[in-house]
């Protein structure tokens, strides 16, 4: 009788599959299972950079650092105080670790977007950290080492003794600008073997001209006249090379942040074709609404601010703003931003839609302006989003002044003291009358002569008749 054959067994199957193909089938899934692995990529260091705090920052100083070397923190901790040109501002983290080394200490600046500290992952990463640290620190003093070299050109022997240095600035070695490749074509100087003393060891022309021998002479002055300027840093480095030297026996104060930002602001705005206007305004019943408001807790600032907003509503194109010089837009909110005096500086919060705003909502609104502007805490909205703005010194007892025209916008309001005056009406008759002097400087590119005339009409019959802004 015939044996049936024997089932085939799956198992025993597999079993007389060869060795080498059953190792090439393992080897062919392993490779996903260690391609999965590898696909995990952490960072182990990572670099706090300084921030930009508002739109024209361009340098942060370290007030305070919240966080010290070696605290872990975690993702949306504030771990540094930095003061921008217009406030002092927290800082936070976008990662969990440790604060291995704080690179800018407290009172120190640097440049937006430079590494201020690094955070490392855990406690094993800290020896790395630190390295990175020192080798930061070691390019900082080596940048700062050329100008000493390109001070003194003459002699040959300073480029080859500058050489060792190069190492440090690999990561620059050969930048050169266009200029300086074009002298080195010129002069047959060998880019390689020249150390650039620009910007993060970038070769300049100078750097060309000193390795080829050549000596110019009428840019040895201005660098010379560097060390004198070496006690006030580089927050305006390019504006001082042409200041002359300071009297004797004078101090030299570099300025601040937010004093380099309002010399900055003022500056552009000698660019701008403004014009000003004065306008005599009776202030006899603003100043009795004031006196029944003010223990409510109402300023004559707000009352102000509350009347220009009024009258921008009527005549938009003093609200406008010209920003390109071959355009102007009208703003469909009215900010006014009133310039307050706050120790060591200038800055203007904002009261936004204050045509919407009733006096009272607006006072309780001003009250926290000023104190966060005082603490130096507003939010970049909080101070840059003004449409038009009102400087009050008739607090202060002037009498008239004019204000300079803040970049990108149309118009500014200077309002001086209101003083007893002796006016004659229409009958002849004298009497006396409290009268305040308005100036506005308004940007001759949009707003013309009859727009800011009509303008300041509408205010002076709103401060005469002030009803309208208890409304």
């Amino acid at each position: 009788m015939a044996t049936a054959p024997a089932p085939l067994s799956l198992s025993a199957a597999a079993t007389t599959v060869p060795a080498r193909l059953r190792v090439g089938r393992a080897a062919a899934v392993a490779p996903p299972r260690r391609r999965t692995r590898m696909v995990v990529v952490r960072a182990k260091i990572r670099e706090i950079f300084m921030p930009a705090l508002s739109s024209t920052m361009t340098e942060g100083k370290i007030v305070s650092w919240s966080a010290a070397e070696g605290d872990r923190v975690s993702k949306g901790d504030a771990v540094v105080v930095v003061e921008s040109d217009k406030a002092d501002m927290d800082v936070e983290t976008f990662h969990d670790g440790i604060v291995a080394a704080v690179l800018v200490p407290a009172g120190e600046s640097a440049p937006v977007g430079a590494p201020i500290a690094l955070l490392a992952e855990s406690e094993e990463d800290l020896q790395a950290a630190l390295a990175k640290a020192q080798e930061l620190s070691k390019g900082q003093p080596q940048q700062a080492a050329p100008p000493p070299d390109a001070a003194a050109p003459p002699p040959p022997p300073p480029p080859p003794a500058a050489a060792a240095p190069a190492p440090v600035a690999a990561g620059t070695k050969g930048i050169a600008t266009p200029q300086a490749k074009k002298l080195a074509k010129q002069h047959r100087v060998d880019l390689a073997k020249v150390t650039g003393t620009g910007p993060f060891g970038r070769i300049t022309p100078a750097d060309v001209e000193a390795a080829a021998g050549i000596q110019p002479k009428p840019k040895v002055a201005p660098a010379a006249a560097a060390p004198t300027a070496l006690s006030a840093p580089a927050i305006g480095a390019v504006p001082q090379a042409a200041v002359l030297p300071p009297v004797p026996g004078a101090t030299v104060v570099p300025f601040t942040s937010m004093q380099a930002a309002v010399s900055k602001n003022m500056v552009e705005s000698l660019s701008v074709p403004a014009f000003r206007v004065g306008y005599p305004i009776v202030t006899d019943k603003l100043d009795e609404l004031y006196e029944k408001v003010k223990s409510k807790g109402v300023t004559m600032t707000v009352l102000l601010a509350k009347a220009a907003a009024m009258a921008l509503a009527q005549h938009p194109v003093v609200n406008a703003s010209c920003r390109d010089g071959k355009s102007f837009t009208y703003n469909t909110n009215i900010n006014i931003a009133v310039a307050v005096a706050i120790d060591g500086g200038l800055i203007t919060p904002v009261l936004e839609d204050a045509d919407k705003l009733d006096i009272y909502l607006l006072s309780q609104k001003w009250k926290e302006l000023v104190k966060k502007a005082r603490a130096k805490q507003l939010q970049p909205n909080e101070y840059s989003s003004g449409t038009f703005t009102l400087s009050n010194l008739g607090m202060f007892g002037v009498d008239r002044f004019d204000a300079i025209l803040p970049p990108g916008q149309g118009g500014i309001m200077a309002v001086g003291a209101s003083k007893p005056t002796v006016v004659a009406d229409k009958d002849g008759f004298f009497s006396v009358k409290s009268k305040m002097l308005v100036n506005v400087t308004a940007d001759h590119r949009i707003v013309y002569g009859a727009d800011l005339a009509a303008f300041l009409q509408t205010f002076a019959k709103i401060i005469e008749d002030p009803e309208s802004l208890t409304l």
